[in-house]
């Protein structure tokens, strides 16, 4: 017994010495979280969002949108700020790599995004270990704000627990389906809202079939057969828009007319066209001052997936304005005062109030539903 006594012991040891080593390694130096930068110098914002390969225009449109607001604000604030923009190409080790890069330049003080949920969550760890805070414009998976990033991750859209009820909702309620086919791209996104709606779909007594293919795929025959002719609707909560419109065109040369419906990663227009099909999307308050101003400025464009980063950028300038009420600012005080910032419902592109739960969701807020037209076009329908 007493030698037994003395390996447990040994090996109480090892483990808090290896507890130890690995807070050291993922907690940085007081003076990296707690230094203070002279707000008269040039503060850094940095944008980690996909800017080229497939889902590069959605990203594009994130950070005009962020342009813009910043360069707004920043004259309004009497503020010199520079705005970063990383290339994650929808890929969580570019992002991650992005954010280590962040977190060495000691003048980003916060970071918008990463606009995906996979990417949030391969990156939350180095930025919360260098105390800076990041707010992402598009990244709606539920569990981001399951506590384990409280304080450091926030979002200014709903998350797929809002989703996904809404999709349920308005494919039972105002479609009519009685039967469902639910497609997945493979990814944890694509995976949970699949999973929500299909959970939600079959509470309410609708046929659901359940099939996957993957972000790279240009052949959907083998999917598409086993489509069957009483399927009323095909949904496909994806993240690239043209992928949607390929299997789109696909599934009506094979004579299959179920309506598809996508999800916030499929809306675009220009790029997801096929007319009937429906998309769920963010709150956004598409007759707002701020989008008519955008829209002036940019060749009358919305570019409306990208709204929501105007409305990220809103609350780090806020924070940073604040913080910088006595010409000094630190990444932990521009983080504290991203909880509490708050844009009023006048001001803000989604239509109501930009501030946080405690967990760093949106409060209140909710999807809406549009449909494409014939002519490619999207209307708000719900």
């Amino acid at each position: 017994m007493k030698g037994r006594k003395g390996l447990l012991a040994a090996a109480a040891v090892a483990v808090l010495a290896s507890v130890i080593a690995a807070s050291a390694s993922a907690a940085p130096a007081k003076s990296d979280r707690t230094s203070a930068l002279s707000c008269k110098s040039t503060l850094k914002i940095a944008f980690i969002t996909p800017l080229t390969g497939d889902a590069g225009f959605l990203g594009t449109e994130q950070l005009s949108w962020a342009k813009y607001a910043v360069k707004t604000l920043a004259k309004q604030y009497g503020l010199k700020i520079q705005l970063l923009a990383g290339d994650s190409q929808l890929d969580a080790s570019l992002a991650s790599a992005l954010a280590q890069k962040y977190v060495a330049d000691k003048q980003v003080v916060a970071v918008l995004g990463p606009s995906t949920s996979g990417a949030v969550a391969a990156t939350s760890q180095a930025l919360y270990a260098a105390g800076i805070a990041h707010i992402s414009p598009s990244a709606t998976r539920t569990s981001l704000t399951d506590g384990s990033r409280k304080g450091y991750f926030f979002r200014v859209v709903p998350n797929d627990d809002v989703q996904g009820p809404t999709v349920a909702n308005y494919i039972a309620n105002t479609l009519k389906a009685k039967n469902v086919y639910i497609i997945d791209d493979q990814e944890a996104y694509s995976q949970g809202l699949a999973d929500t709606v299909q959970n939600a779909l079959k509470a309410k007594g609708i046929t659901t079939s359940r099939d996957s293919i993957s972000q790279s795929a240009t052949d959907f025959s083998s999917v598409i057969a086993k489509i069957s002719s009483s399927v009323n609707v095909v949904y496909i909560p994806w993240q690239e828009a043209a992928q949607a419109q390929n299997f789109g065109q696909q599934l009506r040369a094979a004579g299959k007319s179920a309506t598809l419906f996508g999800s916030d990663g499929t809306f675009s227009e220009g790029q997801f066209t096929i007319a009937g099909s429906y998309i769920s999307f963010f709150p956004v308050k598409t007759t707002s001052g701020a989008v008519a101003a955008y829209k002036k400025q940019h060749g009358g464009k919305g570019d409306y997936f990208g709204a929501p980063s105007a409305a990220a950028a809103g609350i780090v300038m806020e924070a940073i304005a604040k913080a910088c009420a006595d010409n000094r600012i630190t990444r932990d005080e521009v983080r504290r005062d991203i909880a509490t910032a708050v844009i009023p419902t006048a001001q803000s592109v989604l239509g109501l109030i930009v501030h946080f739960t405690p967990n760093g969701d949106l409060k209140g807020g909710s999807f809406g539903i549009w449909k494409i037209n014939s002519d490619g076009s999207y209307s708000s329908v719900g």
